[in-house]
């Protein structure tokens, strides 16, 4: 295990690579945290309820104080389809040059003791502040209303230098905000920003409100209503909440150093609130937190964005990710393919591919491709099969998408094929990685072909043999266009522990089970109203078991490639491969694992557990190896497992092995693979060797 000082010089020698070449790739990213102790609908299904916003309000206070200088919002957020009301929308806005943004009144969630209890005097803030604003050269207004509950509200109205488009209208009032569940409400005054364009007016007001507010001796204030805006020198991260999680949306870092430290903190004020980045199962079995862990990359404004800048740069990607599926399911959560929530432009079928082929190839005629030129040739191929441009493996909606007010002429372009990464360093590792393709693509040319995969998609791919030899490949190309990765960074990369059952060491060899991925298919109707919302209804009854049967580890016995392995009297033909270890054989066995209330085969009986058995033709004794779904012995867990080692250790103990006399002696030379199409019903197998044509 590589030490910190190790992994963050790699990073640091990454940045300087693409820094040499000149290429500001700038980097956020999405991480979601859950409480993966709870069972409530908040933390596995709702957006909202059960404390969410304490935790998440929490959660911000502790970020505040690990990046100070900062002030906090409590902005209007998103409104959903079917939701009622927008979701909270918490906000920490600084400087990225760590200097302070804010030296006036806390929000109440950084105050340490109670507030006065005399009422906050509204009528003085409101007047302070538009004498600050006049001594600006702003015009104001200032007029007194009352609201339903006889509150008094406050509005500033302003004009910069007579000029009516630079109209501002401020709304002050008390309202009571409550810091924790238990704690008791307390009367605060709030200033409810009206929506500003530009970073210098937003500063300048800022500043008037700060001298307002300490010259009326405000022990605390809040800022709500519009989400400033921000640039290069002003940084704004978000938290807010989502189906089973709270989502950080976290500032753009110009490099991957600084995306480490922004991660290193967001995770650790995550983890002091009791939020996990994956939840573990009874049974052993490591899923990320439910959010996904979506990166983004762009420029340090829209218009210097890699691929503002480089019209080419986009298609070639395309390209490439077509080419090299470790980078769409080995980083992946347990929901792709074509009915999940990243869906690559080849699962959408072969008459969508075809096009994306023709759309490529006119691209690479245009003499000139400006930014929606290139979101409009691409926008309807990058999107999932009923034109979900958010479900797309490769999503720009904020590219430069004109139909998006606000938001979607961005330049950025988000990978959302990624689950929610265990550890800061393993999400940095991996947008060390997409930067350092994205660098490769954006100075040298790459115009290799898409690659039809058909069925090897999904069967070759879903094996983590296959992807672990793909990403190597994706290694050596960096490499040859100097922009190789170190050691600690390649092997945190590498690192896929969580998909690893178990192996079964016997004298003679040694058999490992891994998890494999599973493309898991809607249920019904998808276009139904049902299956259009946050979340649809999947059949997740089939699983996917990698086999692979390797010499004994003491390499004591030259005669482990004559043992076979069966399931039933089927003898699965294994594929004799290559890695770092040396000669090993792969398999891919799916079978169904439960009984689902709605799936698609309602007559496919359950076939777990996984029974397989090891044969060898010259001997009597076979070993019967099985993978239970869940305690072998059928008992319960005692709860959920403390954490990674006792997840192990639950998914170790799920593999029992006996051995047995075969009913019949065997014949020599009798025992060889068999066609795929005599296992039992239902089960299907899968395993490539890699085709050199493919590379």
């Amino acid at each position: 295990m590589e030490t910190d000082d190790t992994f963050e010089t790699a990073v640091r020698h990454h940045d300087t690579r693409i820094a040499e070449l000149g290429l500001p790739i700038w980097v956020g990213s999405e991480p979601t945290f859950t409480d993966r102790q709870a069972h409530t609908p908040a933390w596995l299904h709702s957006a909202l309820g059960d404390g969410k916003e304490f935790r998440a309000q929490t959660l911000l206070g502790t970020l505040s104080r690990l990046m100070p200088g900062g002030v906090l919002l409590r902005s209007v957020g998103r409104l959903y389809p079917g939701e009622k009301l927008p979701r909270w929308n918490l906000g920490l806005l600084r400087r990225r040059n760590g200097k302070p943004l804010w030296l006036g009144p806390p929000d109440p969630l950084l105050v340490t003791k109670a507030l006065p209890a005399a009422k906050p005097d509204i009528a003085a803030l409101a007047r302070t502040l538009s004498d600050a604003l006049q001594a600006q050269s702003w015009a104001t207004h200032c007029i007194q209303t009352t609201e339903g509950d006889g509150e008094q509200v406050w509005k500033i109205s302003t004009e910069l230098d007579g000029v009516p488009e630079h109209a501002l209208d401020f709304l002050l009032q008390v309202q009571v905000y409550q810091v924790a569940p238990d704690d008791e409400p307390e009367e605060c005054a709030t200033v409810e920003l009206p929506a500003i364009d530009s970073v210098e007016t937003f500063l300048s007001v800022l500043s008037c409100i700060e001298q307002a507010a300490l010259g009326c001796g405000l022990h605390a204030l809040v800022f709500a209503g519009a989400t400033p805006p921000v640039n290069a020198s002003l940084e704004l991260t978000t938290v807010t909440p989502d189906p089973a999680v709270i989502e950080v949306n976290t500032a753009p870092s110009a490099n991957c150093s600084e995306f480490l430290w922004r991660s290193k903190q967001v995770y650790a004020a995550a983890a002091e609130q009791g939020l996990s980045p994956y939840r573990l199962y009874f049974n052993g079995q490591v899923a990320d937190s439910g959010g996904a862990g979506q990166i983004t990359f762009g420029g340090p404004a829209p218009q210097d964005s890699p691929f503002v800048r480089n019209a080419k740069l986009l298609p070639r990607l395309v390209r490439f990710l077509n080419r090299h599926p470790a980078l769409s399911y080995l980083f992946s959560h347990d929901f792709v393919g074509g009915s999940g929530q990243s869906v690559r432009p080849d699962e959408r079928g072969a008459d969508a591919l075809d096009d994306l082929k023709l759309a490529l190839a006119l691209l690479e005629r245009e003499p000139d491709v400006s930014p929606e030129l290139l979101w409009k040739s691409l926008a309807s191929f990058l999107c999932d099969t009923v034109g979900n441009s958010h479900r797309a493996e490769t999503n720009i909606e904020k590219l430069w998408n004109p139909f998006l007010p606000g938001r979607g002429c961005l330049g950025l372009v988000e990978f959302r094929s990624l689950r929610m990464q265990h550890t800061p360093q393993r999400a940095t590792a991996v947008a060390c990685l997409f930067r350092a393709v994205i660098a490769m693509l954006a100075s040298h040319p790459y115009d290799l072909p898409l690659i039809d995969w058909g069925r090897e998609l999904h069967d070759r791919f879903s094996l983590p043999f296959y992807l672990r030899l793909d990403l190597h490949t994706v290694f050596k190309a960096l490499e040859e266009a100097g922009l190789g990765l170190q050691t600690p960074i390649r092997d945190a990369l590498l690192q896929n522990e969580f998909r690893f059952f178990g192996k079964v060491n016997l004298p003679f060899g040694t058999l490992e089970l891994w998890r494999g991925l599973e493309f898991w298919p809607l249920i019904g109707d998808a276009a139904s109203p049902e299956q259009s919302g946050s979340s649809r209804m999947v059949d997740a009854s089939t699983s996917r078991i990698e086999v692979r049967w390797l010499p004994p580890e003491d390499g004591a016995d030259p005669g482990w490639l004559d043992w076979n392995v069966y399931i039933d009297e089927t003898c699965l033909p294994l594929r004799l491969e290559h890695d770092l270890r040396g000669e090993l054989k792969v398999f891919g066995v799916r079978y169904s694992s439960f009984a689902p209330r709605s799936g698609l085969h309602p007559t496919l009986q359950v076939q777990a557990p996984l029974t397989l058995k090891l044969r060898h033709p010259s001997h009597t004794t076979e070993y019967v190896v099985k993978l239970h779904e869940w305690h072998p012995e059928g008992e319960a867990y005692p709860g959920l497992p403390a954490d990674m080692n006792d997840a192990r250790a639950r998914r170790a103990a799920r593999i029992t092995v006996r051995s047995q006399e075969r009913r019949n002696r065997p014949v020599q030379g009798t025992d060889n693979p068999s066609s795929a199409d005599t296992l039992p019903t239902g089960m299907g197998l899968t395993a490539y060797s890699l085709d050199r044509r493919y590379h």
